[in-house]
């Protein structure tokens, strides 16, 4: 963290003094002395941090650092203040002003102050004679080298281990045959694994064919009994398809719904992390038993709210057992070679690691994170020494979880500077709190954390961060998005326990809950408002970064915004109904975040904001932006747009009346959404102009328009995401012109939602594409899929109201990549054949709305890697055939080998589900 931090401050340093060096005068050759002291204590940081947790006078000096490389980051931004008002006077006597002679006697005499602290700290560092040793690193081991695609611990599809007969015995209770509700409860301590255990349970498909409804709840410390109803009823009216409004009503009526929409249904449901027993006995109130083998499952680490969850508990209480040490063994290796081959010279040093892992699933796999990037030649075993020897103690004194923490720890220490201030900042998210990867590696670049290196954007170097914590097992993935990446992430509560607690120390992160930990005179740099503020400081004058995580005040959101310093502000789904106007007096702020708000307008005092790099006015009431955005040069990520119906029959996104010359904003990486229906007849050309853009998206296209836009995107060779919408779903676009090779030979993404009639023939060319929606597309001809089925990397193809024909053939060697295909609202579609060796690595096959779709795909049973189908609303005639438990035409047998076989359909007023 304080490596990372300095680092910062001397980049910032070397700028001003490259930048406004005849500004500084006298204060120049004081900076340069100040740049120098700091390049020369950053070459002890590291030995400083690996010393850090073991020695309260390097905690001390590692405190001082870190404050007054704050302090010069301060000034520095407060200098900086000052020599824009410079830059922007016609006249450079303004800046030899009263007013600003005052303010530049003021950074004079801090910049004085600095350098006499530098000067302490530089002589405590001598006395702590931290020079000594300054070759030795503890063990800070470089992130190796892995293809993102292609490492399969990413995404989550590690072998697991020793699960396999717990997971039956857990399944053998579930489907028991017994007619009564039923709470199964599995016990054990943190670590132990519990939830992957109930999860790969709750997910199989012969468990999820017993019920007709089914869900996962988690329940955590912070979370309120209400927000545990309200996503209960969430997730069931999404499955019966029953609209229902809970967001207002009281418990009591919560309840209610719950029992009310549960009523009479088979329901398998989770209750993950069960902490307190009031709650559970709320929760279980609500829970009817309508005598027709519904089944509970809880997860705890309390004995006594395992045994009280039911009156029968006593026999379905399941206490979770550490591995073998065999089995311990095959994780650690899986994890740690990604085989289970162990190197001869480093059995016996494993095998002293893993018996003092007791069989913890979370420490094995952390220490296999450690070792996973160490050398494994026979003359670089010192350094598994190393590893071995710091876990060394007295082991019988020391229980399990002070073990687990002791790893954690050690991973932690073996973290490269960057990547362990990256990991502290994931505890700005509540416990439990499914964090989406695009707005962490956001929020690591606005705070500095991360920075282009190497032809590699931002972003880009963000996610190998992610990938290098992932790897480790310090961060846990538990959704992946269509191109492979990490969608959304967790981090396990022990984990978030240990950051968050090394976050307090070195004072990263103030949560307003924890507020009163903070002593009286310690500054904060950077607040969370998770659940309120309930204590003022005045040290709020140095804020840095602003996150709220609930609604706020906006009396107290205006006394939080009064630090001139801040340089990051999210304030996601607060109800405002305009911006502050202390947020454009923000010199500084980079990141400004209002999504989910109800702000209509952006005044014109946002071209204040010149330092701004991220604006995201999503889902708001945002439908223009005035022409001074154009003074923010160095915007990268700009989107503004309002979903309002996401359904492809009836999808309605409001995008933004863009300036006419939104071409001058060169540095745009990211633009969504803008409107192509403008009064400004110029605004699909200026987006060629923009020729930074990773992804865009664009609303209101009309038939006009497509030769435009073509000419566009020949320019456009860093694109990597396209999102094209048509006025209405009944405008023919006409997007078949020609563009060279060069372009779009980056895309990987494509949704086109306008009426073509027929592909352009550029698709044929797009080798990188891996997704592609066309929806209301109406193709006509006797192979629509002809341009798609060649195309080399597609993954995912979503085709609804795509095709007018009758059939559909997939042929051999067609979609050799495809995993998941959806096909809906196809209203004449009547069969869908399968060539013997087309799609071969299909797993998810959706059909929706097909109300002529007579039979199964047929050939469906050479999709060997089918894994789930879902059938809602076809025709009555194959709902029959598959609702009979006949089966004298087969149809059964061709989808024997499908883990998951659902149809969804309508009887009496009812949305029901079969499950095959």
């Amino acid at each position: 963290m304080a490596e990372t931090i300095l680092s910062l401050a001397l980049n910032q340093l070397s700028t001003t003094l490259l930048e406004e060096g005849n500004l500084l005068g006298g204060l120049k050759q004081e900076v340069e002395h100040i740049i120098d002291e700091l390049d020369h204590m950053r070459a002890f940081l590291k030995v400083a941090e690996a010393k850090e947790d073991d020695d309260h006078a390097i905690q001390a000096w590692m405190k001082q650092v870190r404050e007054v490389t704050y302090d010069i980051e301060d000034v520095l931004d407060e200098f900086a203040v000052l020599t824009a008002h410079h830059h922007a006077s016609r006249f450079s006597c303004c800046f030899n002003s009263i007013k600003n002679l005052q303010a530049r006697h003021k950074i004079a005499g801090e910049i004085q102050r600095i350098k006499s602290r530098l000067r302490n700290i530089s002589e405590l560092r001598q006395r702590y004679r931290l020079d000594h040793g300054t070759h030795q690193h503890f063990l800070g081991s470089a992130p190796t080298a892995n293809t993102w695609w292609d490492d399969a611990i990413l995404v989550g599809k590690e072998r697991l281990v020793a699960i396999q007969k717990p997971k039956q015995e857990l399944i053998s209770q579930l489907l028991d045959g017994d007619s009564n509700l039923k709470v199964i409860s599995v016990l054990g301590m943190q670590g132990l694994g519990k939830t992957t255990l109930v999860k790969k349970v709750h997910e199989d498909g012969d468990v999820r064919k017993q019920f007709q409804i089914t869900a996962w709840i988690t329940v955590s410390q912070t979370r309120s009994i209400k927000e545990l109803l309200q996503d209960l009823i969430r997730q069931i009216v999404d499955q019966i398809k029953r609209p229902i409004n809970y967001a207002v009503e009281s418990i009591a009526e919560l309840k209610s719904s719950v029992t009310k929409l549960l009523l009479g249904k088979r329901y398998g449901i989770v209750f993950d992390d069960v902490c307190d027993m009031g709650i559970w006995n709320s929760i279980k109130s609500a829970l009817p038993d309508s005598g027709n083998g519904s089944r509970v499952m809880i997860t705890t680490q309390l004995p006594h709210v395992a045994q009280a969850s039911s009156p029968e508990s006593q026999g379905y209480v399941n206490k979770m057992k550490p591995l073998s040490f065999e089995d311990s063994w095959t994780l650690f290796c899986d994890k740690t070679f990604q085989q289970s081959y162990c190197p001869m010279h480093l059995k016996a040093i494993v095998h002293d690691i893993l018996s003092k892992c007791r069989g913890l699933p979370l420490a094995i796999a952390a220490i296999g994170g450690v070792l996973a990037s160490k050398d494994k030649d026979k003359d670089k075993a010192d350094q598994w020494e190393i590893v071995r020897d710091s876990l060394a103690g007295e082991e019988e004194k020391t229980g399990e979880q002070d073990m687990v923490k002791k790893i954690l720890l050690l991973s932690y220490k073996d973290l490269p500077s960057h990547l362990k201030t990256c990991l502290l900042y994931i505890s700005i998210f509540p416990e439990d709190y499914e964090i989406q990867c695009h707005r962490l590696i956001q929020l690591w670049i606005a705070e500095r954390f991360v920075q282009d290196r190497g032809g590699m954007t931002a972003e880009e170097v963000a996610f190998d961060y992610l990938k290098e914590l992932i790897r480790r097992s310090l961060v846990r993935v538990t959704e992946v998005s269509w191109d492979g990446s990490p969608d959304h992430c967790r981090i396990h509560d022990l984990m978030r326990e240990f950051i968050l607690r090394k976050s307090q120390e070195q004072n990263m992160i103030t949560l307003a809950s924890l507020q009163h930990t903070r002593g009286p005179s310690e500054k904060v740099h950077r607040l969370v408002i998770n659940n309120s503020l309930t204590q003022r400081s005045n040290y709020l004058k140095h804020l840095r970064s602003l996150i709220t995580l609930t609604n706020t005040e906006p009396t107290l959101l205006s006394e939080l915004l009064l630090s001139k310093l801040l340089k990051l502000l999210d304030l996601r789904d607060v109800q405002l109904e305009e911006i502050p106007n202390e947020v454009f007096k923000l010199f500084h702020l980079r990141f400004l975040c209002l999504r989910g708000t109800r702000v209509k307008k952006v005044p014109k005092s946002i071209k204040k904001l010149k330092n701004l790099e991220h604006l995201h006015l999503g889902q708001t009431n945002v439908r223009e932006l005035p022409i001074q955005v154009l003074k923010l040069k160095k915007l990268r990520h700009l989107r503004v747009f309002q979903v309002v119906d996401s359904s492809d029959a009836n999808y309605k996104c409001y995008g933004f009346k863009a300036p006419s010359k939104i071409g001058e904003l060169l540095s745009l990486h990211t633009l969504l959404f803008i409107d192509a229906e403008n009064d400004e007849k110029t605004v699909v050309g200026e987006i060629g102009k923009l020729i930074q853009l990773r992804e865009l998206g664009i609303t209101k296209l009309r038939r006009q328009d497509g030769e435009e836009l073509c000419s566009s995107l020949k320019k456009l060779t860093n694109l990597r995401e396209l999102n094209v919408t048509a006025i209405t779903k009944d405008e023919v676009i006409d997007i078949d012109h020609a563009l060279p090779p060069s372009s779009l030979q980056l895309l990987r993404g494509l949704i086109l939602r306008a009426r073509l009639e027929k592909l352009p023939r550029w698709i044929n060319s797009l080798h990188s594409l891996m997704k592609i929606d066309l929806i209301w597309s109406r193709l006509r001809g006797d192979d629509p899929l002809e341009s798609l089925q060649r195309l080399p990397s597609l993954v995912e193809v979503r085709l609804s109201q795509a095709y007018e024909g009758e059939e559909l053939y997939f042929s051999a060697g067609a979609f050799l990549k495809l995993e998941t295909l959806y096909l809906g609202d196809m209203q004449g579609l009547k069969w869908i054949m399968v060539g013997n060796g087309a799609m071969p690595h299909l797993q998810q096959l959706y059909m929706s709305e097909l109300p002529q779709l007579e039979e199964l795909p047929l050939g469906i049973q050479h999709l060997r890697k089918l894994q789930s189908l879902h059938l809602d609303d076809v025709s009555s005639k194959l709902t029959e055939k598959l609702k009979n438990p006949s089966d004298e035409t087969g149809v059964r047998g061709n989808i024997a080998h499908i883990r998951e076989a659902v149809i969804g359909f309508w009887a009496d007023g009812e949305w029901n589900e079969l499950r095959l």
